[in-house]
């Protein structure tokens, strides 16, 4: 299983998206407060979140809270601030990728904590970053690409249409 983490997210299309991503990877969300949406029932019925059943979600009131539930996980954070790529890491089951709110990423004594656990998605120079839902989906399939995809299909309904020479 991979967990992902989002520190204080604060978009809720964002959050949707990500809670998709999890819910056909089977990967647990993790959301830390504040958040700058609701996840209420009444709330996500509102928004015609279908899949949110699906969803494996925890909620922690801070960071320090979340590390007194999981005081040692083998964690990753994603960060335009890294010194090297997410190619260089090694996902492991169980692992946790950490994402900053939107608009100000991480926040700077947890990456300070964890630096050699940091990580960045190769961009331009000039681009500010990725979309969050984004780059979470390319570190979420990196992880399972390197754990083998366990427990997810990677077949379609076309899987017997396709000639042999693919």
């Amino acid at each position: 299983m991979v967990h992902i983490v989002l520190v204080e997210p604060e978009i809720p299309q964002n959050c949707g998206n990500i809670a998709r991503t999890c819910a056909a990877t089977r990967s647990r969300l993790h959301l830390i407060r504040p958040l700058g949406f609701d996840i209420s029932d009444k709330a996500v019925r509102r928004a015609g979140l279908d899949y949110w059943p699906m969803v494996d979600l925890r909620v922690y009131d801070s960071l320090e809270h979340f590390f007194s539930v999981c005081p040692a996980p083998d964690l990753w954070l994603s960060t335009t601030k890294a010194p090297r790529d997410y190619t260089q890491a090694r996902f492991r089951d169980g692992c946790f990728l950490f994402f900053g709110k939107e608009t100000a990423g991480l926040p700077q004594a947890l990456r300070q904590a964890y630096s050699q656990r940091c990580i960045r998605i190769p961009m331009r120079p000039d681009a500010r970053s990725l979309n969050l839902a984004n780059s979470v989906a390319i570190l979420t399939y990196e992880a399972l690409k390197q754990q083998g995809f366990p427990g997810l299909s990677g077949e379609g309904d076309m899987a017997g249409a396709l000639e042999p020479s693919l």
